[in-house]
């Protein structure tokens, strides 16, 4: 056992959290996914910011964990009307 929580389960307890804030998230909610690395593996900047109160988040995933993320239709749907509504 991993006494500090680090792998698999603690990958997915962050997806898990990043998946509920950006479904709890409100019309103010901001959301950006940035590829900043290519190699030696593909990292994604995740930032989430709210406006009420103020508050920013920002994680590293990588392109499994933004796969995991992204597998639910409910936050790709914000993501893309989120994208939408920037333009």
């Amino acid at each position: 056992m991993d006494p500090f929580g680090y792998g698999p389960a603690r990958a997915q307890r962050v997806i898990d959290s990043l998946r509920y804030q950006i479904l709890q998230g409100g019309p103010d909610q901001s959301l950006r996914i940035r590829q900043i690395f290519s190699t030696p593996r593909e990292v994604f900047r995740i930032e989430i910011l709210e406006t009420d109160p103020e508050y920013k988040r920002t994680t590293l995933i990588d392109r499994d964990a933004l796969e995991d993320l992204l597998e639910c239709d409910q936050v790709r749907e914000r993501l893309v009307n989120r994208a939408n509504a920037s333009l």
